[in-house]
């Protein structure tokens, strides 16, 4: 057996594009007014991601319609698109792939239980570990994920449960799981 290497940094690869999550509350300011809005609509478009859990224009009605979609084409880049969602347990878990914007694939896992709901959430794509028994460190490292791409699994799993998508109805996340960093094994 040829042992694989211990990967700690991730090749570079191109960035995703600027997103909203990716910047701090000035610099959303900041972009808006590139775009030639007031800074104000950076506060409103934050609310709509972050609290509302949307990315569709069509539901800013807050944001004029003449403005919505550039704001939403410039600072909220579709980033992550779903491949395939597979439910087990009855459906109260749900595993989705997902396509980042350079075809990089990662997986999320939301579970549903009767006092919580928890969501494990990738942040690298691949595993440099190389751990023997585990297939995602045998396929090596390909990439960190930016902070929206981070960001951006959870608001689709806080929207699958605001919306009641899974059994039990609307619900809130309670936990966060991250995954993607290697499971270390003391040795003994």
């Amino acid at each position: 057996m040829t042992a694989l290497p211990l990967v700690f940094d991730a090749p570079k690869r191109g960035l995703p594009p600027r997103h909203l999550a990716d910047l701090s509350v000035s610099e959303r300011a900041a972009a808006v007014a590139e775009l030639g809005e007031k800074p104000f609509r950076a506060k409103q478009l934050s609310n709509h991601y972050f609290s509302r859990l949307t990315v569709d224009p069509e539901e800013m009605t807050d944001i004029p319609a003449a403005s919505r979609s550039r704001l939403v084409e410039s600072l909220m880049p579709t980033l992550l698109t779903e491949v395939r969602a597979l439910e087990a347990d009855r459906g109260a878990t749900r595993k989705t792939l997902w396509r980042a914007h350079d075809g990089t694939l990662l997986e999320s896992v939301l579970m549903r239980y009767p006092d919580r709901a928890t969501l494990c959430i990738s942040s690298q794509a691949g595993c440099g570990m190389a751990c023997p028994f585990c297939a995602t460190g045998q396929g090596g490292l390909d990439r960190n994920l930016s902070t929206a791409e981070i960001v951006d699994q959870v608001r689709s799993a806080a929207a699958v449960m605001r919306d009641g998508a899974m059994p039990g109805g609307p619900g809130r996340l309670s936990n966060i799981v991250f995954m993607g960093m290697g499971d270390p094994i003391p040795t003994v």
